[in-house]
């Protein structure tokens, strides 16, 4: 086992003091070290993370060496401190998820304060940084409340019963006659009060933490799962918030780089003699990869307007053919040029025989539905500021994977693992696409050269052509269903949009469920619940056909092939709350959905307007019910709901990236339609508050039955079905 020492004291700890877990102790950084000393004296608490699970890898990976790079495996063991209690009663607590507008940080001081027994403002988390905090997979997959809310609250219990055989031990009474509450321990019979601060006053303790430390119930919650204000939500409102374009360095230049015309195009010749005769521009030259730094953003973007380069185009790749193109099998088993089939999760095991089920059916319907590509469109656009000191290199950066670009940074310059930092300042939304380090790299490339940091900010029209996008694809179903609505046959395929969400939830007795990579023409990987979302439109579309063929109202339709009691739940309030039934007017239509992912259960109804005239489809009123276990925050989960479905909107209604010749033709939001303030519906939100189940994420899943129930809704108002999305991007023709 590895010497390991009290990061306070310098004292060497005992390796049996480690043994909570079967893996290695690893020492603590020195910089770390430094950092906790710098809080000052009190409690520390050390906890042994536990390893992540496989499935939770954000698709297409990021290749990166060290501790970033998944290739594959699970993330390794670490320890790490996860919780600080200085004299001053302040509270610090470490965790490597990042904030990403999902407003994480209030919902994890939450479950903090409740387990502690400690107000919330005495709470500071110190999030997403590589050298300060644990080590993290990332910020994906709705990962972060079920895993990361019950480690913090494991940590602040056994802090909580820490600091109370602390007190016991001070005032030498039975630990039995004393209790935590506001930040401080109190004694029962006395009614002697100790603040936290002034408990720890004058130690250095060092504690390993046992996940046996007793939890708070969720029955018994009085912080968490009761509203809270956004933590520093003041200064998201006042604008005084920093991202990572707000980052400043002394001596901080701006960078700027040469992009290729179209995709595959490469470099043939090169003259940046016009660039290099300005004053106060760095031309930097690396193969392919070239760019300038300047002094200020307008003089680089200047410089880069003055390089001339000639290129080699690259593949005509246009979306004329898309469809066709992504039902021909990937080479080698890849998905295209992303680096990924666009989805983790695939194919489930085959149940009993197609061809038997469809023998049993009354109706038979075959039927394919196509989804486009579409862009994740985050108000900030990747950004990066880059320093080099000593051979050493930190970076700040937007991102959800910070030891993953971290790995990025240490294989793109042959750096040890211990060479680089990575610092997320809260970003400004990702939905999957923040992934991957691309401007991290550029900025660290730019900051190498000029030996001076520097900031490299991709503008709106890189962000859109050169980051990733949700995948395109194609989904082939055919059902088959009894003349009383009970399903027997249940066959779908989808090419290259990916397996997340795959499986029908519905009771099916022959049942075949695929996913089909492909060779996409455009870079790819992770969005907002993955492929559910198509998975979830073509499903929910087809049910709903079925649902028609056989005379069966939608509602009753579904309740008849569904045996999952929370997803029957959801659907029963969902169609409660919106009054499924009623009669609409002329051109109006309703329609409803239903989906389980990452261990959320959603349920959509929504009713449509269409203007004849004009072919304009107006959604009118939305009601989503959501079941996601226990709730942390109510408030705070109903605006995720709400923030998912608009956002799912425009994937149903407009979205889609438009390419030709390699070139994508839309890398604008005044030619990129997204949701806009005329297109949001009422909404209401109807929450399944379980406690007693624990909680899931709720970051994705709500996102996966709007568009469904928007298509179905059409088909009612207007009779027309509409098995692409996105659905009416120029109005629809009646």
């Amino acid at each position: 086992m590895n010497e390991s020492r009290d990061i306070l004291t310098g004292v060497e700890i005992e390796p049996e003091r480690y043994e909570l877990f079967e893996g290695p102790a690893y020492q603590f950084e020195l910089d770390r070290r430094d950092f906790l000393k710098a809080l000052g004296g009190g409690l520390l608490v050390l906890y042994l993370l536990d390893q992540e699970p496989a499935e939770a890898q954000p698709p297409g990976g990021g290749r990166g060496r060290g501790r970033g790079g998944f290739g594959g495996q699970a993330a390794p063991q670490d320890i790490g401190a996860w919780l600080h209690i200085g004299e001053d009663g302040r509270i610090t607590v470490f965790t490597g998820k990042a904030e990403v507008g999902q407003n994480i940080r209030t919902s994890l001081t939450q479950v903090v304060a409740e387990e502690l027994h400690a107000p919330m403002d005495a709470i500071h988390l110190v999030m997403a940084d590589t050298q300060l905090t644990p080590y993290d997979m990332g910020t994906f997959g709705s990962r972060t409340t079920p895993s990361m809310s019950p480690q913090l609250r494991r940590v602040a219990a056994a802090a909580r019963e820490q600091l109370l055989e602390i007190a016991a031990e001070t005032w030498k009474v039975d630990r039995a006659a004393l209790t935590a509450a506001d930040g401080a321990v109190l004694n029962t019979r006395t009614r002697e009060k100790l603040e936290y601060g002034k408990l720890t006053k004058g130690r250095k303790l060092t504690k390993t933490v046992s996940a046996q430390a007793p939890m708070t119930s969720p029955e018994r919650w009085t912080v968490a799962g009761q509203p809270a204000a956004k933590v520093d939500g003041r200064a998201f409102v006042t604008g005084t918030h920093q991202y990572a374009t707000d980052v400043r360095l002394a001596g901080m230049w701006h960078g700027k780089v040469l992009r290729r015309p179209s995709y595959g195009a490469t470099l043939v010749a090169l003259d940046t003699s016009a660039a290099k005769a300005m004053g106060d521009v760095v031309v930097v030259r690396d193969g392919d990869f070239v760019g300038v730094v300047a002094p200020t953003e307008f003089l680089a973007t200047r410089a880069l307007g003055a390089i001339k380069a000639e290129w080699k185009p690259g593949p005509a790749i246009s979306g004329k053919a898309l469809f066709q193109e992504l039902k021909k099998p990937a080479r080698g088993g890849q998905g295209g040029r992303g680096g990924g089939g666009g989805g983790f999760g695939g194919s489930s095991q085959p149940r009993g025989s197609i061809q038997e089920g469809l023998k049993a059916a009354d109706v038979r319907l075959e039927q394919t539905y196509t989804i486009a590509y579409i862009a994740h469109a985050p108000l900030e656009p990747r950004a990066a500021v880059a320093q080099w000191e000593n051979g050493k290199l930190t970076v700040w950066t937007g991102s959800q994977r910070p030891f993953g670009v971290k790995g990025e940074l240490a294989g793109a310059f042959r750096l040890a693992d211990d060479a680089v930092r990575v610092i997320v300042p809260d970003t400004g939304a990702g939905y999957g696409g923040k992934h991957s380090g691309e401007a991290a790299v550029e900025a660290a490339r730019l900051a190498r050269a000029a030996g001076r940091p520097v900031k490299l900010v991709w503008t709106r029209e890189e962000e859109f052509t050169w980051a990733y996008f949700r995948p395109a694809g194609v989904i082939d179903i055919v059902g088959g269903v009894r003349s009383d609505g009970t399903l027997t046959a249940w066959e779908f395929h989808n090419y290259n949009s990916g397996g997340s969400g795959i499986r029908t939830p519905y009771e099916v007795p022959n049942q075949v469920n695929a996913f089909h990579q492909a060779e996409s023409p455009l870079r790819q990987g992770s969005y907002r619940a993955l492929a559910a979302t198509a998975n979830h439109f073509a499903r929910e579309s087809h049910m709903d056909e079925l649902a028609h063929a056989v005379h069966l109202d939608p509602l009753e339709f579904r309740l008849k092939n569904l045996k999952d009691d929370r997803l029957r739940a959801v659907l029963v309030a969902a169609a409660g709350a919106f009054g499924w039934g009623r009669k609409t007017g002329p051109d109006r239509g309703t329609g409803l959905a239903v989906g389980t992912e990452k261990g959320g259960y959603v349920a959509t109804c929504a009713e449509v307007a269409v203007d004849r005239s004009s072919g304009r489809v107006q959604v009118v009123r939305a009601v989503s019910a959501f079941d996601c276990g226990t709730v942390i925050n109510p408030d705070h989960l109903k605006n995720q709901v709400e923030g998912a479905m608009i956002m799912g909107l425009g994937g149903a209604l407009f979205e889609a990236i438009e390419f030709e010749d390699g070139k994508i033709l839309n890398p604008r939001f005044s030619k990129y339609r997204v949701p806009r303030f005329r297109d949001a519906p009422e909404i209401e939100v109807v929450l399944l508050d379980r406690k007693d189940l624990p909680p899931a994420g709720a970051g994705e899943t709500p996102i996966v039955a709007i568009a469904p129930a928007v298509g179905n809704a059409i088909f009612a108002a207007t009779g027309v079905r509409i098995r692409s999305m996105p659905m009416v991007p120029r109005g629809i023709k009646v």
